[in-house]
């Protein structure tokens, strides 16, 4: 303890910033001119694209609980009481699907994702409930010791009292995203806040642009002097603004003319703007663009590929951090040992229909996978073991794989004539045949029965 008093002071407590830098990673106003918060981000079609189909994909992933066999080999510990949490349902108001879920948004938008984990007198966990990001605090006490500062609202569920609640590490399933010190994550919407911001102001831009009609800004011109400029200008804005106003017949009396002076949207590059902004938010999720709507550069030839590399580098990440997650808070020192939890991503890593069968073929030829392998994989049901569910085979004739080898024990003589090397092959005389029991239909079975030892 002493020796953590020395590493870890108070004063070292989780900070949203880089050591030794007074630059804050916080929500607030961007270089657009506008603020950028998580509400405000969600509001971005292409934020809230990206954040729904990372946290989907993540709750709709099967979490199996699975245990470590004698033998090496792993199966699913479905008597566990944290397999019943984490697969089907974490606490009595939600489902798996949405606790992961919301989790996951949680850790999109703020870069920490809480939950509450309760436990019974035995210590084992019986619940766990989210907890909002934006009233949690990570800090250290005197001793340089880990804690969680929760500041509850009416809304949450009633599981603790008081205004703030002060949580032991082991009180909490804290799954942190990317940071500089390893404790705490920092929200990828702040930091690509002035991304996010200049989407918000091309948006605002175009908003406005069709209120007033799809026309750009102009100037009035009277030959001579107008008394009340306001009235003439509120009157031309309630007649022809607005996009329902739009292409109506304007009739200007005394000698008025209409000059607009405002540029065109393909003059500012409008659209490429919206466009690339669109690619510039699904680069901070690390998420296709086709993924997002933006078909531009995807073809029939390379759209699968991109969806395993999806897989591969941006949920196979997330994963990961759920799963050491879960090990590291919710088992005990003698649990960790024995379970570990794992998402499926099988599902994900399918190709198509002729692709599969093609794999599985391949597969069952070469005796690394069983029929019963293969339906559990395509969610059928087992063929009894007893009609041959379970045998492994290979090529050659489709042995079963308990009999590859028989005929090793074969020779060949000198003559190229087959001979057997262990034991004398009984010659059957077929009745009625010529009396060297090569005629004989059960002695050429018998032969190669005595020979390859087959069933």
């Amino acid at each position: 303890m002493g020796l953590l008093s020395g590493l870890f002071r108070s004063r070292d407590k989780p900070q949203n910033r880089t050591s030794g830098s007074a630059y804050s990673f916080f929500f607030g106003g961007s270089s657009a001119g506008k603020r950028v918060n998580e509400r405000s981000a969600m509001q971005m079609t292409a934020v809230y694209a990206c954040v729904r189909i990372l946290s989907e994909a993540i709750a709709g992933l099967p979490l199996h609980l699975y245990r470590y066999k004698e033998d090496g080999g792993k199966e699913k510990a479905l008597d566990h009481s944290l397999y019943r949490l984490l697969h089907d349902e974490p606490n009595p108001e939600m489902s798996s699907f949405v606790f992961r879920e919301t989790l996951m948004t949680h850790l999109l938008l703020w870069g920490n994702a809480y939950a509450q984990i309760i436990r019974n007198g035995k210590g084992e966990v019986i619940a766990l409930y989210p907890l909002m990001p934006d009233r949690m605090t990570v800090d250290r006490d005197g001793n340089g010791q880990l804690y969680y500062e929760y500041t509850v609202s009416m809304d949450d569920a009633p599981t603790v009292k008081g205004s703030v609640v002060r949580l032991k590490p082991s009180d909490v399933l804290h799954i942190p995203g990317l940071g500089f010190d390893g404790l705490v994550g920092y929200s990828p919407i702040a930091m690509a806040k002035n991304a996010i911001g200049m989407t918000i102001a091309c948006e605002e831009y175009g908003a406005k642009f069709f209120a007033n009609g799809a026309a750009p800004g102009g100037v009035l011109e009277h030959p001579g002097t107008i008394k009340d400029p306001q009235r003439v200008r509120e009157s031309w804005q309630s007649t022809f603004g607005g996009s329902g106003n739009s292409n109506k017949i304007a009739v200007l009396e005394e000698g008025m003319k209409y000059t607009p002076i405002g540029i065109s949207p393909e003059q500012a590059q409008f659209l490429e703007t919206r466009k690339f902004q669109i690619n510039e938010i699904a680069r901070i999720f690390r998420v296709p663009p086709h993924m997002v709507g933006d078909l531009e550069k995807s073809s029939f030839s390379n759209i699968e590929q991109q969806s395993l590399e999806f897989v591969k580098y941006t949920l196979e990440p997330w994963l990961v951090r759920w799963e050491q997650s879960i090990q590291r808070t919710l088992f005990s020192p003698e649990e960790k040992k024995q379970y570990f939890a794992k998402f499926n991503v099988e599902g994900l890593l399918r190709g198509d229909y002729a692709s599969r069968m093609t794999g599985y073929a391949t597969a069952r030829q070469n005796g690394w996978m069983s029929a019963n392998d293969i339906r559990e994989l395509e969610n059928m049901d087992r063929i009894p073991a007893e009609e041959g569910g379970d045998l492994y085979l290979i090529n050659g004739n489709m042995l079963p794989l308990g009999n590859a080898g028989a005929f090793a024990n074969t020779e060949v003589s000198d003559d190229g004539k087959e001979e057997d090397s262990d034991e004398e092959v009984l010659e059957v005389e077929e009745p009625g045949g010529d009396g060297n029991g090569s005629g004989s239909e059960d002695a050429v079975l018998e032969r190669h029965h005595r020979r390859g030892k087959l069933v």
